[in-house]
């Protein structure tokens, strides 16, 4: 187990004991583990199994059924772009493919290296009328440009750089 699972295992025994390793409570416990790592380790998942008593096949099944979880490691901050039809006619295409040249993203590799962004696509954000929109961390940033939504990378990279120095 590497130094970050192992850092928090105390708070997922802790976890588990507030629910009573109560199978039935599966959903609140994974929910409360994504909060710890930011994501549902595979190694955490195979001890909850264990705790609870229930086939590691049940929890994978319950974390991949849900959009809400994710198995896979995400960057601090969460940028969401609309691809609905609204935006896509908007051209969000440029915005994404601008993100992921500068993120250096490609193929199903969706967080940077440093750890800082991770790039989801979504299909509707609900704000049609701002077409086309970019949530960054659940706040909207409507009628966005590539240069508008790089300009806003910048800005946060620069209060990363300013909160590492204090």
């Amino acid at each position: 187990m590497t130094d970050v699972l192992n850092k928090n295992f105390n708070k997922v025994c802790d976890i588990l004991e507030k629910y009573g390793n109560d199978h039935y409570k599966l959903i609140p416990i994974l929910q409360e583990i994504q909060e710890i790592y930011s994501y549902l380790p595979e190694e955490i998942m195979t001890y909850i199994a264990t705790a609870l008593k229930i086939s590691p096949a049940q929890i994978y099944g319950v974390a991949t059924f849900y959009s809400h979880f994710t198995l896979n490691s995400k960057g601090k901050h969460i940028i969401k772009i609309c691809d609905g039809t609204a935006c896509h006619v908007k051209k969000s295409e440029g915005i994404l493919n601008a993100l992921r040249e500068t993120l250096n993203l490609t193929g199903k590799k969706t967080t940077s290296d440093d750890g800082l962004f991770t790039l989801e696509t979504v299909a509707c954000l609900g704000a049609c009328g701002l077409a086309p929109v970019v949530v960054i961390d659940e706040k909207v940033y409507g009628t966005m440009t590539p240069e508008k939504t790089l300009k806003l990378l910048d800005e946060i990279r620069k209060q990363e750089a300013d909160n590492g120095n204090n």
